[in-house]
């Protein structure tokens, strides 16, 4: 299967060129992978390019996560990092999503300095 890189994510959900939206979805049409990374840095995207909040973010991964040719890596991961993210808006979904991979590779606590990641389960404020 073929991935895509984070400008392609943000096209189809920015729409904000037709030209590449076009060959986004003509890319993305036979299926196409979604790496954490890549997820990770269309949330900063989505959050310091666009100034989209938490909740069209949160809307934006839910989007991914359900597109019908799109893979994202380790979908359950990316599920349980967006249910926090939505009861806890305060850190970045970026931030969850760290913990959640720990988390599922049995690698907690995630030490921090952020005070407000240091109040999640799993984490450590150091």
């Amino acid at each position: 299967m073929r991935a895509v890189d984070t400008n392609v994510l943000v096209r189809l959900i920015a729409r904000d060129d037709p030209m590449q939206v076009e060959s986004a979805e003509k890319f993305v049409a036979r299926g196409a992978w979604v790496s954490h990374l890549v997820l990770a840095e269309t949330s900063w995207v989505l959050d310091s390019v666009f100034e989209l909040g938490s909740e069209q973010i949160a809307t934006a991964v839910d989007m991914l996560l359900n597109h019908e040719q799109l893979t994202v890596q380790d979908a359950d991961v990316v599920t349980a990092a967006l249910q926090t993210f939505r009861k806890r808006p305060a850190v970045s979904f970026s931030d969850y999503l760290i913990v959640e991979i720990a988390r599922k590779h049995g690698h907690v606590p995630v030490g921090t300095f952020d005070r407000d990641l240091a109040k999640l389960e799993g984490t450590q404020r150091l």
